[in-house]
Parts: structure tokens; sequence; C-alpha cells
């Protein structure tokens, strides 16, 4: 296979009429502009074979453009007790650890009752920008005053949703006295999207009513677009744990608790601290957004927001010792996930995924999500709370490392095995383990 990464070869990224090949034939163009040998088609194409899980027809639908599909290892997490029920959890992921941190947390929780989650009515926000308004607040009040008939008005665009108890249920307007390019307001539908996740019945909404925002305020419509905050459907979290489940060999309960509590203290205050220990969280709620087929960046946008809604960076989680030496742990945050519409209903994957979970609503699937968070937020701080975060990530990186290094077999066994014994995991050290067998 040619080496790509050192060469001089010229990239030609002009490729006329690209969309209307076939996957086979863009695929060829793309290694034809690109220099590659044609042995690096297999590696971009992945396996259609009869019993492929998304099949080339499939993936060609999904998306523009397309070449191949791009595989990443699923995983299940064990042990999961929420709310009274039993899950075998889903997670879609490529970082050594994660699934192994989620289940031993699961495990340590389910003794002392598991995760108790409640979460808000699947609410989101479409966002109307109006600009060229000289009276803001004559224009707000002609808006507020026609709250019926807006709401009216985009309930007729979806009868499907309305008729499954959803629809738009209410009318705010926010005024901006001064922005970058003038005073501006912006009109917010409050949509009940039932089990969707609802992008594109809020879209619609907005879009259908823009004529009519126009000329009661007498401004221009600009943006018509729902919001990724989706403050309004959130999920919340909790935990109790005795000190006593937190012993191990080498440290006390009460010293493990309070050292977590410490960590999460940290996370409260300093906005460097607390966007690593809201990666641990989407390290558990990411996973299951991609095995479910939903859409992540949408998750992500929406944590980091509510995450700095004070006007400062903080965690989203807190940890606490309560009077009777319980360690607490809580979690709040939006999370707009669907069981219809989109992936999740064309990747056979996603599917699979739901049936596993027997999620049964949007809302129950969104507080599995965030349990899982929470439980990987948990079994990072018991890491750096007791013997560091690199331990036991290490060892499970070691294969890996060992794979990197032309491992195949059973050797990656041998060899990861090795490394992790000798407390030196890097790919000099594997590469001479694999000379020596």
């Amino acid at each position: 296979m040619a080496e790509c990464n050192k060469s001089t070869k010229v990239i030609n990224s002009r490729i006329e009429n690209f969309r209307h090949f076939s996957p086979a034939e863009r695929l060829a163009k793309t290694l034809q502009h690109a220099g590659l040998e044609a042995s690096y088609g297999a590696l971009f194409n992945g396996s259609d074979s009869a019993d492929a899980a998304l099949s080339m027809t499939v993936a060609n639908a999904m998306i523009e453009n397309v070449v191949g599909k791009f595989e990443l290892p699923l995983g299940i997490a064990t042990n999961f007790l929420i709310n009274g029920t039993d899950y075998l959890i889903p997670m879609v992921v490529e970082e050594p650890s994660v699934v192994a941190a989620a289940s031993h947390m699961a495990k340590i929780v389910r003794g002392c009752g598991g995760f108790v989650m409640d979460s808000d009515l699947p609410i989101m926000r479409g966002q109307v920008q109006v600009l060229g308004i000289t009276d803001l607040q004559g224009a707000k009040q002609r808006l507020l005053a026609a709250s019926a008939e807006l709401i009216e008005l985009a309930n007729r665009r979806d009868k499907v949703l309305l008729a499954l108890g959803g629809g738009c249920q209410q009318i705010e307007v926010h005024l901006f006295e001064s922005s970058a390019v003038g005073p501006m307001l912006v009109l917010h539908l409050l949509v009940d999207v039932r089990d969707a996740m609802g992008a594109n019945a809020v879209n619609s909404m907005a879009e259908t009513i823009a004529p009519l925002v126009e000329e009661l305020s007498g401004g221009a419509v600009r943006l018509r677009i729902l919001s990724n905050l989706a403050d309004r459907r959130l999920v919340r979290g909790k935990v109790r744990i005795p000190a006593s489940a937190l012993t191990n060999e080498q440290f006390d309960g009460a010293e493990v608790a309070q050292g977590i509590v410490e960590a999460g203290a940290l996370a409260m205050i300093d906005p460097y601290r607390a966007a690593t220990h809201n990666k641990g969280i989407m390290n558990g709620i990411d996973p299951i957004v991609i095995a479910t087929g939903n859409d992540w960046r949408a998750i992500e946008a929406g944590a980091h927001a509510w995450a700095a809604m004070s006007g400062r960076y903080k965690a989203l989680s807190n940890w606490e010792i309560d009077p009777q030496g319980f360690l607490i742990g809580t979690i709040e945050l939006p999370m707009a996930l669907g069981i219809v519409g989109g992936a999740t209903k064309t990747h056979p994957t996603a599917q699979a995924s739901l049936a596993l979970m027997n999620i049964q609503s949007a809302r129950e699937l969104a507080e599995v999500t965030v349990a899982v968070g929470l439980a990987q937020n948990l079994a990072a701080l018991k890491a750096l709370a007791t013997e560091g975060i690199q331990k036991g990530h290490m060892a499970l990186h070691a294969r890996n490392v060992a794979i990197a290094a032309g491992a195949s077999g059973a050797n990656i066994e041998v060899v990861s095995k090795a490394m992790v014994s000798e407390g030196n995991i890097n790919m000099e050290r594997a590469e001479a383990l694999l000379a020596v067998l």
C-alpha cells in the first residue's frame, strides 16, 4: 500500500458531477484524484455482504457523496439498574476503558438502589429572527397578542404530531436592543415533539409562521430554525452510595468519597477542569447517542451551552456527602433524543440498539443515556481520587498499542499483557516484544 502522509503528490478536489455517480464510481474517482492506490478502496468501502447491518444502498440514501462506510466498535455496558429497570446498554466508542468503567460503576450503584432519573416533557425551541424593527416593544406586544393565531398556524403544519398529543404549545418573544446588525426580535416556538428529536418538525413550523411574523412585527425575518439548547427538555439523575461501597484493598471508602467530592468541587469553580469533567460525562452519553442513530453534535452543543448558562462554564454534575455519610451524585442537562425519524429509523443497528434496551419513549432513552453519563463521571472521579486515571486506562489501551505495532491474533494479548506487567506501555516496547515473538 502506498505511503500517503509523506507524498509530494498533488490532489485535485474538483470532480465534475460527483454526486451523480454510484458509490463505487465515486470511490474510484476519489482514489484517482487523491493519487491513492486502488487497494485503499477496501478500507473505505467496508463490507457490503448480504448480512451487513448497513447496506451500501441505505448508506447512499442517508447522506451525500457516499463512497463507503466507517466502522467503530460497539460494546455492551452491563449491570445498569435505572428507575428499577435493568438495561443492557449499547455503546459505540473508540476509546478504551469507557465501557468497562461504566459497567463497573453500574455494578456498584445497582447494589445501592440504582440510578434514579426523571425528565421534562420533550419541548424544543424554534427561533424566528426578525430585523429592521423600529419599535421592538410594540412588535413584541402585537406578536404576543396573536399567540393563538401563530400557534394554530404552526400546528397546521404538522397534524400528525398534533394527533399524537404534541405540537406547538407556547410563544415567547425575546428582544435584543443592540447587536452587530442593529436591534432584533427573536420569536420562540415551544413545541412538544413527542418521541422525535424534533428538528424537522420545529424547523417546518418556524418557516410556516415566518410570513405572519413579518406582517405582525413590521420587520424582516431572517433565521427560522430550532435551537439545540433544549433547556425545556432537561433530564435529571441521582445516585446515593454508602462510603463502604467504595472501599477496596488500597483505599477506605470514606476517603474515596471525599476525594470524589473534592474533584467535583474543582470542576464547579475552574472551567479548565470543568471541560475535562464534562468530557467524562459525555464519554458515557455520546456512545449511546451514536448507537441509537441520534445527533451527537446537537447533544454536545446543548450540554456545553447548558454548562455555561450561569455565565461561567462549570460541571454538569455535582457531588457531596450527606449527613449520613452517603456520597450523593446529581446531574442535570438537556437531552434532545428521538426514537422516530432520521437515522434512528433508517439505520438497522440503531433500531437493534433501541430493541436491546427495550426503549418505549424518547424520554426513557434520554433518562437511560444521562444515567450512563453519571456512571461514567463517577468512574472517572473515583479513579482520580485513588490510583489515578492512567492505571486502568493504559492497561486497556495496551491492546491498541500492540495492534498499532503490528501484532495480530493471539500475539495481541501476549504483547499487551507483557507491557502491562512491566508497566511499560509504548510502541517501542511493543515492537521489541513482537520481534522476540
